[in-house]
């Protein structure tokens, strides 16, 4: 594992997670306990696929399991998918 892979990094490309919240409740729950860790900027839902998902954008390091643990106090899963390529835009 790397800094990368294990990590959320700082900027605008965040990191995808997982989740099994089945309902639209669950998932505005999910944002709400994950906004309130310290250094996430905000977090998008991705309600429109199967699975659910998520994207944390942050202003500082923070680890994945930080934001899996966070979100399993409701009972909810967050599972953080591969990374993806960086545009150079």
């Amino acid at each position: 594992m790397t800094v990368i892979t294990e990590n959320v990094i700082p900027g605008n490309h965040g990191r995808i997670f997982t989740t099994n919240a089945s309902s639209d409740a669950e998932m505005e729950e999910l944002k709400s306990i994950v906004e309130k860790i310290d250094g996430v900027k905000d977090v998008v839902l991705i309600k429109e696929v199967y699975p659910k998902e998520f994207i944390v954008h942050t202003t500082k390091l923070i680890k994945n399991n930080v934001i899996e643990k966070a979100v399993n106090e409701l009972k909810i899963k967050a599972i953080p998918k591969g990374i993806f390529p960086l545009l150079n835009i």
